[in-house]
Order: structure tokens, then C-alpha cells, then sequence
């Protein structure tokens, strides 16, 4: 049995074409670059290298993680809730909150600390009207360990970040990370996504 289907030859002029123009192609030398920059942050983080993870925050940084909803498919638009936050951070308030984990011992969230894996894929890279700045979309899926525990905790999220060249890296100016669950796994969100 054959089936006809309609190809559209030109895709660009499509109102939700998945790929738009500016898309920074897979394996080009600036993705390459990208996707670098965001598994060593993730492998600083996993080995709690916070101090060398905050050097690749930009001193503008906004960090935010919105509340989500379980909307109707109609109303999926709507389900994640800009005004409520899990977090709204700062540069200056991570700093102090990274200051707090390594300098002192009143940090019993992460004291011992969390045992974990950030896992980063599905990185999509788009450029924007600044040259030295890139808007990345990824997913992260985070296991979690802490004490004795026998199960692994679980959170995965997507990340909306804007990177920015800086010298021969990048920094990090801007992170929203829109989790995918509505009722958190973990306990606190005391580590950084």
C-alpha cells in the first residue's frame, strides 16, 4: 500500500518549522565550543567545584526556575508559572550561597553533600542579533544521592540559557530551567541545575 504525503519543499517559511535560520549547526566549531562549556559545567558541579563553577557566571546573571503546572493540552501554554519561583537568583546571592556550602558549617542542606550526576543532551544553539552571544536550549537529567540512601532521586528539566563569549570561554548570563515534574522529587533544591 503507498502512501502520498505532502513534502513541503521550502520548510523556512513554515510558522512552526523546528529549525529556525539562526540555528548554529551540530558539530560546527562554535557548537563544539558550547557544548564543551556545558558538560565541564556539569562535571564541576558534580565534583562540587562550586568556586571554579561561579568564574563562569557573568556578574549579570539571572537564574531562575518557575513553578509548573499539569495543564490541559489546550492550556499547555500556561503551564509554567513565571510569577511563582523555585528559585530567582542573582550572581551576588549565588555567590553568597556558594560562600555558605564551602566557607562555613551552617549549610546542612549540602552538608554532607548530595551525590550526583547531571547528564546533558539535546543541546540546541541559536545565534542572536549579538555576535559574541548565544541563546542554548538543553535538557538535564539529574540523579541524586545523599547519606545511605538505596534509591537514586531523579529530576529532569530543560535549561533556556544565554551564553556570552568571554575571552576564549564562554559565561553564563541568563539560565530559566523549567522542570518537568510538578511536585519535586527531591527534598530541596539546594544544588545547582
Amino acid at each position: 500500500m503507498t502512501m502520498n504525503a505532502v513534502i513541503p519543499t521550502d520548510v523556512s517559511s513554515a510558522s512552526d518549522a523546528p529549525f529556525r535560520p539562526d540555528r548554529v549547526p551540530v558539530g560546527s566549531p562554535v557548537y563544539n565550543q558550547i557544548a564543551e562549556f556545558l558538560y565541564e559545567e556539569a562535571w564541576l558541579l558534580d565534583e562540587i567545584r562550586l568556586a571554579e563553577w561561579v568564574a563562569r557566571l557573568d556578574i549579570d546573571l539571572r537564574y531562575t526556575c518557575p513553578m509548573r503546572q499539569t495543564r490541559s493540552l489546550k492550556h499547555q501554554a500556561e503551564s509554567v508559572v513565571r510569577t511563582v519561583m523555585h528559585f530567582d537568583e542573582t550572581y551576588a546571592s549565588i555567590r553568597g550561597r556558594v560562600g555558605r556550602i564551602t566557607d562555613t558549617s551552617s549549610a546542612w542542606a549540602e552538608d554532607p553533600p548530595s551525590r550526583t550526576r547531571r547528564l546533558v543532551t539535546n543541546i540546541l544553539v541559536e545565534s542572536t542579533d549579538h555576535p559574541d552571544e548565544f541563546e542554548v536550549k538543553s535538557y538535564l537529567l539529574c540523579s541524586r544521592s545523599r547519606f545511605d540512601e538505596t534509591t537514586l532521586l531523579m529530576l529532569s528539566c530543560v535549561r533556556h540559557d544565554l551564553l556570552r563569549r568571554h575571552g576564549g570561554s564562554f559565561k553564563l548570563s541568563r539560565r530559566e530551567i523549567i522542570i518537568d515534574q510538578t511536585v519535586l522529587g527531591f527534598p530541596n533544591l539546594a544544588i545547582f541545575l
